[in-house]
C-alpha cells in the first residue's frame, strides 16, 4: 500500500499564526479546542502552533487529526512524524499510538530524525521490534492500555521479541487498571493454562468483565463458552446473543458463527436469510472458514436451495485464501462439472493444492485421477503422493496405508511392488474396509503373497458384512464357485441381491445369470429378465446384451424385435463381447424372415446360452 507524500497544509500551518508562538501555548490549543467543531482547517493550524511552541499534548492532538482526517487530508505518517515528537518529549499517549501504528505496518524510518519528507512510503508488515520500546515506555509509565499493548507484542511477535511470562504480568496488571483489552489478553492467557475448573472460572470473570465493558472479542468467546458448554452450562441462546454483538461490532468469527446458528435455528427461530447474510459478510470480510461453510450451504442444499454456481464461488474464495477443504470441495466441483466446466486438470490443481496443505482425503482424489490416467496437468512432473501416503502410513494412519498400498499395487508414482503393497493393505485392514476387499483379492489372486482362498474369503466377508458392494459381490462368488468356503447358492443370491440395492450393476447381471438357471436355486426368467434390464440401464455391458437375448427370444417376457435391437446396439456401443456378431446375426435373420412374425427364434446362436454368474471383480 502506497499513501501519498504529506500534505503541504503541515509545513504552511504556521506563517498566518506564528505571533502566537512566543504567547501561552496553552492558550493556543484552548483556542484550538473551542474550534475544532466549527472550524477544523484553522483549529488545526492552531493546535500545531502550540505544539511548535513546546505543547506536547497539542503534537499529540495534531497527530491524532492527521490520523482522522480532520481539519487536512488524512495523512496516517505524518500523524506518526507528530506522534514521534511528542513521544520523545514523553507523551504516553503519543508513545502508544506510535507503538500501534507500528503493529499496523508503519516502517521504522518512516518516523524519527531521518525520516525524509514528501517521499512516498510503503506500508510494511507489523514492526513489532520498532512497537516494542514506545510500547514499554508507555506501560512503564503505568497506562493499561499500553501494558495490554506491550502483552500482545511479546505474545505475538518475532522469537527475539517473544516473552510468554512477562506477557502475562502486562496483562495482569492492565487488567487490574480495568482495561477491557487486559481482562482479555489476561483471561486467554489463563485459559491456555488452566488445568483446574477453578483456574478457568477465574479466567471466564474476567472475560464477562470485558464484555460488560463492550470488548467485542470478549462476547465471542463468551460465544463460544457457551455453545459448547467450556467452563460455563451449555447455553445456545445466550451464545447467540453474544455472537449477536460481537458480529454487530464487526468481528468477522462471529458473524460466521452467528450465520450458522441462524441457519440451524439454534438457540432461538431459524432465520435462512439473515444467516446467510451474516455468512456472506464474514466471507467478504476475509473470513475463509464463512466463504467455504457458504459454499458448502449451496453445495448440499437443504436450508438454501442447492446452486452449484454459488458453492463454486464462494469455495474459490475460500480456496484462495488457503482452505483446504475449500479447496478440496472446488476440485470435486471440477471433476463433476457441477456450476462450473468439467475439468479433471484443473480439478487436479486445487486437489494439488488442497493434498500439500495435509488434507488427506485430497491426496486420495490426487492419486485416484493420476491412476486414471484423466490428468495431463502433470505428466511432466506428477506431484510425490505416494511420499504423502508413506509418511502417513509410517505414523500409524490407516487410511495413509490403505492410499500407499494402492500405490504400489498400480505403480502410481512409484514402480508396482506387490510384495509391499500386500503388507500395507493388511495393515490397513484392520480398520479400512475397502483395505480389506483389496486385500482379499491379493490372497485370491496371489499377488505379493501367497494364493490363500480360505483367507480371502474371510476378508470379502468382513468387508461385506461392513456393506461394501464389491465385496458383497465378491463373497457371492466365492459361494457360488465353492472357493475357500462352502457352496452355497442361496447364500450367494443373499449376498448379490444386497449389492444391487445398493445400485451395484455387476451384481445385477449375476442375479440375473443365477435366475436363469443352472444353479441351486428356483430359475425365474421373469425377474432374470428384470436384473437384466436394470443392469443394462445402469450401462452394464453384459447387462444389455442378456437383456437384448431374452427381448429377442422372448424369455421372461413377451418377444420384442424392436428393444432386442435396441439393446444390442447398445451392447455393441458399450463393447460387449459377442455383441456385434449377435447383432449382425439378429439383422441377417430378419432379413432372412421377411417379416418380424415369421423370425424363427430357434436360430439364435448358441452363445445366446445363460453363462456363469461370475460378473469379476
Amino acid at each position: 500500500m502506497n499513501l501519498e507524500p504529506p500534505a503541504m497544509i503541515s509545513f504552511n500551518l504556521l506563517k498566518p499564526f506564528g505571533r502566537f508562538s512566543s504567547g501561552s501555548p496553552n492558550r493556543v490549543r484552548a483556542r484550538a479546542e473551542r474550534l475544532s467543531e466549527t472550524a477544523p482547517e484553522r483549529a488545526l493550524a492552531l493546535f500545531a502552533a502550540a505544539a511548535e511552541a513546546g505543547d506536547m499534548e497539542a503534537a499529540f492532538i495534531v497527530g491524532e487529526r492527521f490520523l482522522e482526517g480532520k481539519g487536512a487530508p488524512r495523512q496516517p505518517f505524518e500523524a506518526a512524524r507528530w506522534f514521534y515528537r511528542a513521544a520523545e518529549a514523553g507523551h504516553v499517549r503519543a508513545q502508544c499510538r506510535l507503538a500501534q501504528l507500528h503493529l499496523f505496518g508503519l516502517p521504522k524510518a518512516a518516523v524519527g530524525p531521518n525520516a525524509k519528507l514528501f517521499h512516498a512510503v510503503e506500508l510494511t508488515g507489523a514492526d513489532h521490534a520498532a512497537a516494542l520500546p514506545w510500547a514499554q515506555r508507555a506501560a512503564e509509565a503505568g497506562a493499561a492500555d499500553a501494558q495490554a499493548l506491550l502483552a500482545y507484542i511479546l505474545t505475538s511477535g518475532p522469537e527475539d521479541v517473544r516473552d510468554p511470562d512477562a506477557a502475562i504480568e502486562w496483562y495482569r496488571k492492565s487488567a487490574m487498571q480495568d482495561c477491557p483489552q487486559g481482562r482479555f489478553g489476561y483471561a486467554v492467557a489463563l485459559l491456555m493454562n488452566a488445568d483446574t475448573a477453578e483456574q478457568t472460572s477465574a479466567a471466564l470473570y474476567h472475560i464477562v468483565r470485558a464484555a460488560d465493558a463492550g470488548f467485542p472479542a470478549a462476547h465471542y468467546l463468551l460465544g463460544v463458552s457457551a455453545e459448547r458448554g467450556v467452563g460455563a452450562v451449555l447455553d445456545e441462546t445466550e451464545a447467540r446473543r453474544h455472537y449477536t454483538v460481537a458480529a454487530e461490532a464487526g468481528l468477522s468469527h462471529a458473524q460466521t458463527r452467528l450465520g450458522l446458528m441462524l441457519i440451524d435455528g439454534r438457540g432461538g427461530p431459524a432465520d435462512l436469510l439473515n444467516g446467510e447474510s451474516w455468512l456472506r459478510r464474514a466471507a467478504i470480510g476475509g473470513d475463509s472458514e464463512a466463504a467455504a461453510r457458504l459454499g458448502d450451504i449451496y453445495a448440499r442444499g437443504g436450508a438454501l436451495p442447492p446452486n452449484y454456481a454459488e458453492a463454486a464461488h464462494w469455495f474459490r474464495t475460500a480456496a484462495e485464501r488457503g482452505h483446504k477443504a475449500a479447496a478440496r470441495a472446488l476440485g470435486m466441483l471440477h471433476l463433476t462439472g457441477a456450476g462450473v466446466a468439467r475439468d479433471p486438470d484443473e480439478a487436479a490443481t486445487w486437489f494439488q493444492q488442497a493434498a500439500e496443505a495435509g488434507d488427506c482425503d485430497a491426496q486420495a482424489n490426487l492419486a485416484a485421477l493420476l491412476q486414471g490416467g484423466a490428468v495431463s496437468a502433470f505428466a511432466q512432473d506428477p506431484p510425490p503422493v505416494h511420499d504423502w501416503f508413506e509418511r502417513a502410513a509410517e505414523q500409524g494412519d490407516l487410511v495413509g496405508a490403505f492410499n500407499f498400498a494402492v500405490c504400489l499395487a498400480e505403480g502410481v508414482g512409484v514402480p508396482r511392488d506387490d510384495v509391499r503393497a500386500a503388507f500395507w493393505l493388511k495393515r490397513a485392514a484392520e480398520g479400512v474396509v475397502n483395505a480389506q476387499y483389496w486385500y482379499g483379492r491379493m490372497l485370491a489372486e496371489g499377488r505379493g503373497v501367497a494364493r490363500d482362498d480360505g483367507e480371502a474369503a474371510a476378508w470379502f466377508a468382513r468387508a461385506a458384512e461392513a456393506g461394501m458392494p464389491d465385496a458383497q459381490v465378491a463373497i457371492a462368488e466365492c459361494h457360488i464357485a465353492g472357493r475357500g468356503v462352502p457352496r452355497d447358492h442361496r447364500l450367494a443370491q443373499s449376498w448379490l441381491a444386497r449389492a444391487a440395492s445398493a445400485e451395484h450393476a455387476g451384481a445385477m447381471v449375476a442375479l440375473g445369470m443365477m435366475l436363469g438357471g443352472g444353479h441351486d436355486i428356483e430359475p425365474d426368467q421373469r425377474d432374470a429378465r428384470r436384473w437384466f434390464a436394470r443392469a443394462a440401464e445402469h450401462g452394464h455391458p453384459l447387462g444389455a446384451l442378456m437383456l437384448a437375448r431374452h427381448a429377442w427370444r422372448g424369455i421372461g417376457g413377451p418377444q420384442d424385435i424392436e428393444a432386442a435391437r435396441h439393446w444390442y446396439e447398445h451392447a455393441v456401443s458399450l463393447g460387449a463381447p459377442e455383441a456385434s456378431a449377435e447383432l449382425a446375426l439378429f439383422e441377417k435373420v430378419l432379413a432372412d424372415a421377411g417379416t418380424k412374425a415369421d423370425i424363427d427364434i430357434t436360430l439364435h446362436p448358441a452363445s445366446s446360452d445363460a453363462p456363469s454368474a461370475r460378473v469379476g471383480m
